[in-house]
């Protein structure tokens, strides 16, 4: 199975930009009603934005030149009105796009995390944690600006060139190409800088998730960092992620700043154009002050929207990296789903039955990890699995919860085949025990009753009891309620262990699956839980994967997987007798 580690570049599917921001814009869609109420008043904002420069002419060359003061007030009142409705009607359209951006954005990242769910577990097997989390977060806050400012600014700074442009040339085109000259050459090197800027920015968005997944495996083994006194070589590769984060950014600025020096440049020769020719070539004296001055102010309006257009138009190439990563997850396939027609799987009695199963990883399919096996386990049966390290053991019982699919063969429970039936039915009837202990941010109580939140208090604590957790969890200044961490800080490994075994056994599972559920608890505490074990295995068909062979001895029967099938099978007391693998790997441990 392939796996990308921390210190490399994630692979990424090429699309075209178009289609990235047809689907990223496509959301804003929902909300069509706030954005005609919001583009209405952009609208009303942008007429007084243009009527601006026509009341200065108007008032130069009408009322000023005729010494009209009573005009002169008039127009100023008007004007006032007019600045504050364009003052309020700015505002309002902030407030409207800042609530559809943010509601936008929970449903872009609530559709990344619920799919990233759906997902199977070799996607995760396949990629550090900190990069998944890197999407989620920093990809998605990263879609604030070009959402917001794709209404706020870039419908009323595109109309704003147009109608400035509009009233130029209706008013003079020739100064009005004077103008306009330089526009053609601002849009051909903005292409240029785009195709450099955007390979950098994506570049920038991968060393960006390879600190954040480093970040993410050195916090959560942090024990371990300190443990063997390894802080110092942490920090060098911390400093070698740091640094490769900040060159790629400085980089992608770098060509990213050539926009605004490319707008402030053409803005300034398409300034001297104008001048220059209106009065060589025009002539200053066949155009009034008025005139002059309303289009001093409009190529002011016009090249002002441009650099806001430009400056768009960099946040749309530095960010359009961060929405091509979000489609990316979203499009990877999810490889354990529903099929059509899916059958809700009605309460089970336990019969499990493999018939020619074979399984390899999606991603090296010729090599096989399980290759041909077939057996039928009767309700309420333990099965105990040993073997060798990486015989395949964890596999098959992976297989069962349907955590990953067969590649050949068949599984199923009480004569339901597992690909056909719904997967919430399926693993609602299954409680797996792993020995990696997880417990979530909460308290105790929480914990116990994750997978049956509306477990009753009697069945939570007759579960602790069974595994002799309830007396230690008492002897807690606040018993069940009382909070711990993810890590189970202030908790031995036993404890935690045994509380991850409260919890699977609420859930009052039919098929029962310990995977090394016991490795961590001590001999002693071993012996007290065993008692309870046995009585929660009655009635339920049960797997138990165990390296301590003491453990597994009253299974009804026993597997000895190796090279990727089951070399032998029986009672503990029968496969002594054929004095085969198991018999030597039993007499290496006593």
């Amino acid at each position: 199975m392939a796996v990308n580690s921390v210190r490399q570049d994630e692979l990424q599917r090429e699309v075209p930009k178009t289609e990235t921001l047809r689907r990223l814009f496509g959301y804003m869609l929902a909300y069509k009603k706030e954005l005609a109420r919001t583009i209405l008043m952009t609208l009303v904002t942008l007429a007084i934005t243009l009527a601006a420069p026509l009341m200065i002419e108007r008032a130069i060359d009408v009322y000023v030149a005729n010494r009209d003061i009573e005009g002169l007030l008039r127009l100023s009142v008007f004007a006032v009105i007019l600045f504050l409705i364009f003052w309020a009607g700015t505002r309002a359209c902030m407030i409207w796009m800042a609530d559809v951006t943010n509601r936008v954005l929970l449903t872009i990242r609530q559709e990344l995390y619920t799919h990233i769910q759906s997902l199977s577990f070799h996607f995760f097997d396949s990629r550090p944690t900190g990069k998944i989390l890197a999407r989620i977060i920093g990809d998605v806050n990263s879609l604030k600006d070009v959402l917001s400012d794709s209404v706020t600014k870039l419908i009323p700074d595109m109309l704003t060139v147009i109608g400035v442009a509009v009233i130029m040339l209706v008013k003079n085109w020739k100064l009005a190409l004077a103008a306009l000259l330089m526009l053609p050459v601002l849009v051909l090197c903005m292409f240029l800088i785009q195709v450099k800027a955007h390979k950098l920015w994506q570049i920038h968005r991968k060393k960006n998730s390879n600190l954040n997944a480093y970040i993410h495996e050195d916090m959560s083994g942090i024990r371990i960092v300190q443990s063997f006194a390894a802080e110092p070589e942490a920090q060098a590769d911390f400093a070698v992620f740091a640094k490769e984060h900040q060159t790629s950014f400085v980089d992608a600025v770098r060509v990213a700043d050539l926009f605004s020096a490319l707008v402030e440049i053409t803005w300034g020769v398409g300034g001297f154009l104008l001048y220059f020719i209106g009065i060589r070539i025009v002539g200053a004296d066949k155009i009034g002050i008025g005139t002059f001055l309303a289009f001093s102010t409009y190529i002011g309006m016009f090249w002002s929207p441009i650099r806001n257009l430009a400056s768009f138009y960099n946040k749309i190439v530095t960010n359009i990296s961060a929405a091509e990563r979000i489609f990316d997850i979203m499009d990877t396939p999810a490889e354990i789903t529903d099929r059509d027609g899916a059958l809700e799987l009605p309460t089970v009695r336990g019969s499990v039955t493999f018939e020619h199963v074979s399984f390899a990883y999606t991603d090296e399919p010729d090599k096989l990890v399980l290759k041909d096996v077939s057996f039928e386990i009767r309700p309420g049966e333990t099965i105990a699995l040993v073997g060798p390290t990486g015989a395949g053991k964890t596999t098959i019982v992976n297989l069962i919860s349907r955590f990953y699919d067969v590649t050949s063969g068949q599984i199923r429970i009480d004569d339901y085949d597992t690909q056909s039936v719904a997967l919430a039915s399926l693993r609602r009837q299954m409680g797996v025990m792993t020995q990696d202990t997880f417990l979530f941010s909460g308290t105790i109580r929480e914990n116990i009753c994750y997978g049956r939140p509306d477990a009753t208090e009697e069945e939570m604590i007759a579960a602790a009891k069974a595994v002799h957790a309830h007396g230690f969890i008492m002897e807690l200044e606040q018993g069940y309620d009382t909070e711990i961490s993810e890590r189970g800080a202030k908790l031995s490994i036993g404890q935690r262990q045994l509380l991850a075994f409260a919890r699977t056994m609420v859930s009052d599972p039919r098929i029962l699956i310990l995977d090394e559920a016991t490795s961590s608890i001590d001999t002693h505490t071993e012996m007290m839980v065993q008692a309870g074990i046995n009585a929660l295995l009655k009635g339920r068909t049960s797997f138990v994967i165990a390296h301590r062979l003491s453990t597994i001895r009253g299974a009804d029967r026993i597997f000895y997987v190796d090279e990727n099938h089951i070399v032998e099978s029986g009672s503990h007391e029968e496969l002594m007798r054929k004095q085969g693998a198991y018999y030597k790997l039993y007499q290496s441990q006593f």
